[in-house]
């Protein structure tokens, strides 16, 4: 009976998180700065599109993704790049001092904290890395998880 019960409380598991939508359009929400400053959605530069990486510092996909990004930023300056993640402003600095080193700096490139929890709730990412492509309208142009469809996702910047 336990095992029917495991295997059933699985099953639904699986099928709810797999049954996400993404966020179809720039959801309303409050990340922080590394001043401590909030940072919401009518900040945004309304004439780029903006790409939204969710990722963990301690997870690997994420790392292999930062630097794929890395490497390839001359591809993304003309797009607002939020760099959003639940840990804390020092640990997100280690992390891109290791694997983001080209988006260090740039004006382009926002590290935000999401100590309010918001965004799994609002964005309804899949796993960690989640990208999200949006529109210079805030409309969901392309959306991943993991770090196997990086290459597609330049393929929807260029668009």
């Amino acid at each position: 009976m336990k095992t029917y019960l495991l295997g059933f409380l699985v099953m639904f598991l699986f099928f709810n998180a797999a049954g996400q939508t993404p966020a179809a359009t720039v959801p309303d929400f409050q990340f922080y700065k590394a001043d401590g400053k909030a940072f919401n959605r009518s900040q945004i530069t309304s004439n780029r599109k903006s790409l939204f990486v969710f990722f963990d510092a301690t997870c690997s996909h994420c790392q292999k993704t930062m630097l794929q990004l890395s490497k390839r930023y001359a591809e993304l300056d003309k797009l607002n790049i939020y760099l959003v993640s639940l840990d804390q402003h020092v640990t997100m600095n280690d992390f891109m001092s290791h694997y983001g080193k080209n988006l260090i700096g740039k004006k382009n490139v926002l590290l935000l904290e999401d100590r309010d929890h918001v965004f799994i709730p609002l964005f309804q990412p899949s796993k960690y890395p989640s990208l999200f492509l949006y529109s210079p309208k805030n409309t969901l142009l392309f959306n991943t998880s993991g770090d196997t469809q990086i290459p597609e996702l330049f393929v929807a910047v260029k668009k």
